[in-house]
């Protein structure tokens, strides 16, 4: 494929900044304070609507790393909105962590210590840092790490109990949303979790960091990574499988994710073994790939049905993913497939009258109705981080001394 390197990046470039001027401009709560807790199909906001440490820390995260790569004032202003708002209304200053919600005014919701959204705080306020290193960020962001592993570290089993009532307290429930299996350990809260503490090591290199990124690249190569290179969802204390249902979206984003965690710390044999598995779990992946180039959203192993849906977020994630299989590889047919998620996002995902990315489409092309443009989880992290790896990776391989092959 003869592809022009600059273009894709140009292309990421703009887009980049649409995203991020939707935010700017639909989600902004003047009145209460922070962002409106959801924003629907038609940019209309929901001012009533709860918000989500989840929505408001992947704002901080998205904001902050965009202004590291633009130096886009705007862009700083709105991260540390997002950053003084978690910290006024988040943090739990008494029992420590992060709260899952509060009202529309900021008063809290639901005080639930939820594993993924104590690892994206530490994400994004790790991210802060870097553009603000003055800043108390990363004091909250090791105290969040330290919290995590003072309660939620299975130390005879290894990996992280998935969620704990307001004060510690053990869950009848640890669901993180009402479709996923109520299940001690999950996949997506340790993804996040490494994610986190990656991101956490550029700024805070400790050996005990560094140990527990290590713990947990372990945990993913012996545990969450099945025999078929898909990644298994769910599991019990004991890392006994619990699910049966493939997600093609979470296939390839850990496929470079576990990666890139690997890299950040320099330990030579975990890249050379996520490299590995990176071509492995894309091929994997590749499962779910429709032929105009989307990318399905699950299948269930178990009784062989497919879940017809194309969401947002796994195009993000398989045009990073491909992205990254072709570096390694210096295959063609991954910067292709790379491309044509692109190519797909701007057909059928972007709303190209409205701005961001759709929920998603059905399997006939039609717009997924009475979904969220901004919500608990349509947040701006998975487009705003693939136009941000892209851009860049986009650019290491144009200005590289050796021309890779087609």
């Amino acid at each position: 494929m003869n592809l022009d390197l600059k273009k894709y990046k140009d292309e990421l470039d703009e887009e980049l900044h649409d995203i991020l001027s939707f935010w700017i401009n639909h989600t902004i709560d003047n009145s209460n304070g922070g962002f409106f807790g959801e924003v629907d199909n038609s940019n209309k906001a929901q001012s009533e609507s709860p918000k989500g440490s989840v929505l408001n820390s992947r704002i901080l995260w998205a904001f902050s790393a965009a202004f590291r790569y633009t130096k886009k004032n705007e862009y700083y202003a709105v991260a540390e909105r997002a950053y003084k708002y978690i910290i006024q209304h988040f943090i739990d200053k008494q029992y420590g962590g992060v709260y899952w919600s509060v009202d529309c005014k900021g008063n809290l919701l639901n005080g639930r210590k939820q594993m993924y959204a104590l690892a994206f705080c530490v994400y994004s306020l790790s991210e802060f840092h870097k553009i603000r290193p003055h800043d108390s960020a990363l004091n909250y962001a090791i105290e969040i790490f330290r919290i995590i592993e003072q309660y939620s570290y299975d130390k005879k089993q290894k990996g992280y109990i998935e969620a704990f009532d307001m004060n510690w307290k053990p869950l009848a429930d640890f669901r993180l949303s009402k479709k996923d299996a109520n299940e001690k350990k999950t996949m997506n809260s340790h993804l996040h979790i490494i994610e986190a503490y990656a991101n956490l090591y550029e700024i805070w290199p400790e050996n005990f960091l560094k140990s527990k990124i290590e713990n947990l690249l372990e945990v993913f190569d012996h545990y969450i990574i099945d025999k078929d290179r898909h990644l298994c969802l769910f599991f019990d204390e004991h890392w006994n499988p619990k699910s049966k249902i493939i997600s093609y979206g979470h296939d390839i984003e850990a496929a470079w994710l576990l990666q890139q965690c690997a890299e950040k710390i320099n330990h030579y044999e975990w890249v050379r073994k996520m490299k590995e598995n990176a071509i492995l779990i894309t091929e994997s992946a590749m499962e779910g790939l429709d032929h105009d180039g989307g990318l399905w959203c699950e299948f269930n192993s178990n009784n062989k049905t497919l879940l017809a849906e194309k969401h947002w977020w796994p195009q993000a994630e398989a045009m990073v993913g491909f992205m990254n299989a072709y570096e390694i590889s210096k295959d063609g047919k991954y910067l292709e497939l790379s491309y044509k998620s692109w190519q797909f996002v701007k057909r059928y995902i972007k709303d190209n009258n409205n701005g961001e990315w759709f929920w998603g489409i059905n399997a006939d092309y039609s717009v997924m109705q009475n979904q969220d443009k901004a919500g608990f989880w349509k947040c701006p992290y998975h487009n705003t981080r693939a136009c941000l790896e892209l851009v860049k990776r986009t650019d290491r391989l144009a200005h590289a001394p050796k021309k890779y092959p087609n």
